[in-house]
This record gives structure tokens, sequence and C-alpha cells, in this order.
């Protein structure tokens, strides 16, 4: 079935970015604002804090969830912590969000921060898909946010999205394109997000077979925790 099917099973309700549709608890605040995540810690880190920003839609806004501690952003934080990474988590995550959103709020999410991020990461586009949103723009959307990025010296990582078959193979190739050709031009760490292992299992999905239930998050966790740790900066004291 491939890492495209899941986009087949939403095709009314992608990433619960639905018009009417209630933000998940962590989104609830003003569009620009972030929660940092800050779920129990036992084990021992070390060395100077690495902040992360995590920006995106109902996916890491942690929709459907019973509390934002099981979002993927806390989860995220929990596992590289877990690991001996200093590292702290911001969850800028709002349900609904298309690219074009997320490029209105961007700079003043980055502005509101206590302090600037060591690294970005962006989750959007799925919702641009739902709403058959030219490729061009997703594009260009995207760009912005990663030029943003490059002028503050701050690195990033794209997660990666495809879309379905039905939407047609130039209209497909256009999108799929996207993800990869910026993560080069922008030198970002490109991260396959919508995976097979999660989203072609009934198991790892509430109810409207899009988004992950709390062991959902924990395995799409674990399929990009390392990626995430390869793409921190060096920490500074």
């Amino acid at each position: 079935m491939g890492k495209r099917w899941w986009m087949l099973l939403g095709a009314t309700a992608l990433l619960a970015g639905c018009q009417g549709e209630a933000p998940a608890p962590d989104a609830a605040a003003a569009p620009g604002a972030a929660a940092t995540a800050s779920p129990p810690v036992t084990n021992q880190v070390t060395g100077p804090e690495v902040r992360v920003l995590a920006f995106g839609d109902s996916l890491f806004a942690g929709y459907g969830l019973s509390s934002a501690d099981q979002s993927y952003p806390a989860r995220l934080e929990a596992a590289l912590r877990a690991d001996g990474r200093n590292v702290r988590v911001a969850n800028a995550g709002v349900s609904g969000d298309t690219t074009a959103a997320g490029r209105q709020r961007f700079v003043f999410t980055l502005d509101s921060q206590p302090q600037a991020p060591d690294l970005v990461i962006i989750e959007l586009g799925g919702n641009d898909l739902l709403r058959g949103l030219p490729p061009e723009q997703t594009r260009a959307n995207l760009a912005a946010m990663l030029d943003e990025l490059k002028t503050r010296g701050i690195p990033a990582v794209l997660y990666g999205l495809q879309a379905p078959p039905n939407y047609g193979a130039e209209w497909q190739a256009q999108f799929d394109a996207i993800f990869p050709d910026l993560a080069r031009e922008y030198g970002a760490t490109l991260v396959p997000f919508v995976t097979e292992e999660v989203f072609t299992d009934p198991a790892m999905l509430q109810s409207d077979r899009i988004h992950p239930t709390a062991q959902g998050v924990e395995v799409l966790v674990s399929a990009t925790a390392d990626a995430v740790a390869k793409a921190l900066p060096a920490p500074t004291s």
C-alpha cells in the first residue's frame, strides 16, 4: 500500500483541518503561542539546554489525545531526554493550519519564544492537500518560512509528505518534489513523517482513521527521534 495510502483514508477529514473543528487542547491559545512540553523526566540529562520549536498542524497539536503530554512534540522531548540530551520542545502545532496559515504566524511565533530556538521542525502541507491547493503555493509558503530561518541562522528539520495518486500524476509529482527540493535548497534535514507503520494500522489510529492514538504517537517518535537528534546543533553554554 505504501506511504501514500493514508491520504486516501482522509479525503474528507485530513489532519483535523476541517472547518468548524475544535482545536486540540494545546492549540487553544492564540495562534502564535507555543506551549512548552514538560513531561516528567527521571533520567539524567547533561549539557546546556537545546531549544526546539515544533511548528505544525494537528499532528503536532495533539488533536484527539487526552492530554498535551501525549502530543508528538511532548513525546519527542521525552525520548530525546531519555537519551541524555538536554532538549526542550515548544509545541506550536495548530489544528487546521495550511502552509499559508503557518506562514502568517511564523515570524510572530519565533519572536514570541522566551529564547530563540536552536532548531525548528516544520510539519505542514497536509491541509493544503485536503483543499487541493496549488503545489506552487505550498512550495512558496514553506520556502518563505525556511528563508526566515536562514536569515536568523536557525537550522531546520522539514517533515515530508506525499500526495495520493488520485490527484493525477502531474499534480502528484509537483507536490512530492516540494519537500526534498526545499530540503536540498536550504540545507534542511528531511524526515518522512506520515509513515506506513502508523497510518496503515487501524490500531494506531483514532476513530477518524487519520490522527494517531497515543500509541501511534509513540511509534512516530521512535521512527523520527534519531533523525531529529542528528539535526540538533551542538549546545552552547
